[in-house]
């Protein structure tokens, strides 16, 4: 073992006796911090406009705050990137993150020197967690990749702009910067392909141990690695790799074809890192959930995510979550979000620690007949007969077709990406549909009350994400495919790759 393995063991220790303190005070925590958040904010445009300086309770600020989306905030954030100080958090912000939303275009996300460590902090801690409970640190003294978005920043009045991962390569650790691959210059590429193509060619030969990144992304990455070694297992070109470091997605659909590309069931780390802030990551391999940072500069809220489009919909502190109901995520940060609408919905596994899986996209649903279908439900399905069945899905997205020819009855189209295809497609499809009618009462109601028929799949090209990406511009960092969309946008994108 070497001198920084030997050492990030005490490390770890320390980190996860502080990591006691969230895990069993956390609503005292988020207390603190919705005092801190609103105190810090009073001299702000934002604080001022919305009274800041009369809250004295979650309640008052739930008066005085609605829940926002990035276009109601956008009046705000023109002026932050226009240079304004003081605009929805003290002064300017240190960076914008530059993203891409669905409906909003370009979207420009302020991290404050007050929130951009806390992003360094939590992936830090991810670490630090793996090793005080399995003990292995040998990956600290090895090459680590850090598959991601371009390091060059741009600035706009001043302030710099760049992806988020891109922004985080700017604050590794020095201690891990001499183990760290891609090489800065590789780094840089824009081309997705060439920079895979480059990476490919930097790692072959190193001792590579830890490897982050998005599932498909990664996995594009063991495809071409593995073809220029002769077709060998990961394990074999890197006999050292033992961790893999993943968020984004769900890893689930991936995991079966990213362990037979490695070569066995390879120790993971899940994170949940956003833009707008780390929200958690996973501490214990034996444990489900991610334990949500509490103390981290955000104070969270939640919606019972089958309200969240009410008029007045619940609106409540992490003190009254209930177990296993999905909420709508909204974030108050130490960047200057307020009410905050993340998108995502996630669900409480736990509250001795407080832990979340993210169960989907609050906007990433069916219900074009009040079915309400969503992400988790879906990826269930699909997986837990594939597993049943030996078949391997490389990727897939979902939409309602409502107007199908010849007068037949409307039903969910799925479009998927095989890479081990059922023998019966009929018959794999067949099984889908019963496994979702478990998990969605009101799908289940539609289909025997005969307003829908059963899903239909339609296998697909080789490739066919990889190229549709690639057709949007979309190829690589941190951009994923909806899983499900209510309208049929991608679905008709799709048509042309159909077997």
């Amino acid at each position: 073992m070497g001198l920084k393995a030997a050492l990030s063991k005490p490390f770890a220790a320390l980190i996860n006796r502080r990591l006691n303190k969230l895990r069993f005070n956390a609503v005292e925590l988020q207390q603190k911090t919705f005092e801190y958040l609103v105190t810090q904010a009073k001299i702000t445009e934002f604080g001022k406009a919305h009274q800041f300086a009369s809250i004295k309770s979650y309640e008052d600020f739930k008066k005085n705050v609605p829940v926002h989306d990035y276009e109601d905030l956008r009046p705000y954030i023109d002026r932050v990137t226009r240079g304004e100080p003081n605009v929805l958090w003290p002064g300017k912000p240190e960076y914008l993150a530059k993203t891409s939303g669905t409906t909003s275009g370009v979207k420009y996300i302020p991290i404050s020197k007050e929130s951009m460590p806390e992003h360094i902090k939590a992936a830090r801690n991810a670490l630090l967690s793996y090793i005080y409970e399995t003990g292995k640190a040998d990956f600290v003294d090895g090459k680590m990749i850090f598959l991601q978005g371009s390091p060059v920043l741009e600035k706009k009045a001043g302030i710099s702009v760049g992806r988020l991962s891109g922004i985080v390569a700017h604050h590794v650790p020095g201690y891990l910067q001499k183990n760290r691959l891609p090489s800065y210059e590789v780094n840089c590429m824009d081309d997705w392909e060439q920079k895979v193509d480059a990476i490919v060619a930097e790692t072959r030969n190193e001792d590579m141990r830890l490897i982050s990144g998005i599932p498909p992304w990664c996995q594009m990455y063991f495809d071409r690695l593995s073809a220029v070694c002769g077709d060998k297992k990961i394990k074999d070109i890197f006999p050292n790799f033992k961790l893999y470091v993943h968020g984004g997605v769900n890893y689930e659909p991936y995991r079966g074809r990213m362990e037979e590309s490695i070569g066995f069931g390879i120790d993971t780390i899940e994170t949940y890192p956003a833009s707008e802030g780390f929200i958690a990551f996973q501490d214990r391999q034996k444990e489900k959930g991610l334990l949500l940072m509490v103390d981290s500069g955000i104070f969270y809220e939640f919606i019972p995510a089958d309200e969240f489009f009410n008029e007045n919909p619940t609106r409540i502190s992490l003190k009254d979550i209930e177990l296993d109901r999905n909420y709508a995520l909204i974030l108050n940060t130490s960047a200057g979000l307020w009410g905050y609408s993340l998108g995502d919905t996630v669900k409480f596994v736990s509250k001795n620690p407080y832990k979340i899986v993210v169960s989907g996209r609050i906007k990433h649903y069916i219900s074009a007949f009040g079915e309400h279908v969503i992400g988790e439900e879906v990826e269930q399905a699909l997986m837990g007969v594939a597993n049943e069945e030996g078949v391997d899905v490389i990727e897939f997205t979902v939409a309602p077709q409502v107007n199908p020819p010849k007068g037949e009855l409307p039903y969910h189209e799925w479009f998927i990406e095989f890479g081990k295809a059922p023998d019966n497609l009929v018959v794999f499809a067949s099984k889908v549909d019963k496994a979702l009618q478990k998990k969605n009462i009101y799908y289940f109601d539609l289909i025997e009350g005969n307003i829908l028929q059963p899903l239909v799949i339609q296998s697909l090209k080789k490739d066919t994400f990889i190229n549709y990406m690639r057709s949007q511009g979309k190829l690589g960092g941190q951009n994923k495919v909806p899983r499900l969309a209510n309208d049929r946008k991608i679905a008709e994108e799709l048509k042309e790759y159909i077997v």
